[in-house]
């Protein structure tokens, strides 16, 4: 894959790795959680973090939900997420029609992708579109959602970072794959969950999950 630029600041942070309180992070509150994960990141060299996220871009591309989607949600990365500037690179080259997320008050809207010329700094520092709105009648188009965030396990669980944007956009993707994306340390056996938790389809990672 392509090298990349430098990616923005993020906002804030093995599989079978060792959680405190016990046993997998269902027994801790969510923001201790979420200061353990980004204490993990820190162990990791960005040579590392970066040769992670590419095993990880060549899973998704892999399957077949990847192949299938023409319209497809994709996010830009922070520092401590993921590395899916490939993932979108590709897409749009390809003639996937590419969405990524832009912060309005409390909600996200979705915006078409048109290249990195047409990429603004928004909200929190994040890199976010500047091109057509991507009206909410369309959304049952989407047919593969990458969701990104702090934590998942195995069952599709995520913990966000606590600001509910992507909790409030995922009951409106009614059609899409759901596909969570995160390094092997965000997977856990269990994350705690609310009762209007929507669970993602599946978990991308570079550890033995498919």
């Amino acid at each position: 894959m392509n090298s990349q630029p430098p990616l923005n600041p993020p906002e804030g942070g093995l599989s079978g790795c060792s959680l405190p309180l016990g046993g997998g992070g269902g027994g801790l509150p969510k923001e201790e959680l979420r200061r353990f994960i980004r204490a993990q990141k820190k162990q990791y060299t960005a040579t590392q973090l970066a040769a992670m996220s590419e095993e990880i871009c060549n899973k998704v591309l892999a399957s077949v939900w990847w192949q299938k989607a023409s319209t497809l949600l994709l996010y830009y990365p922070l520092t401590d997420e993921v590395d899916v500037r490939p993932l979108i690179a590709e897409a749009f080259e390809s003639g996937k029609q590419v969405l990524l997320p832009v912060c309005k008050g409390d909600e996200l809207e979705l915006h078409l992708y048109e290249g990195e010329a047409s990429l603004g700094e928004g909200a929190f520092g994040i890199m976010e579109p500047t091109g057509m709105l991507f009206p909410e009648a369309d959304y049952p188009t989407i047919r593969l959602a990458i969701i990104p965030g702090m934590a998942f396990d195995r069952v599709g669980h995520r913990l966000g970072r606590g600001k509910g944007y992507y909790d409030r956009l995922l009951p409106k993707l009614t059609k899409a794959r759901l596909q969570g994306i995160c390094f092997p340390f965000q997977l856990l056996d269990e994350v705690p969950t609310n009762t209007h938790d929507i669970a993602v389809h599946d978990v991308m990672s570079d550890s033995e999950n498919p």
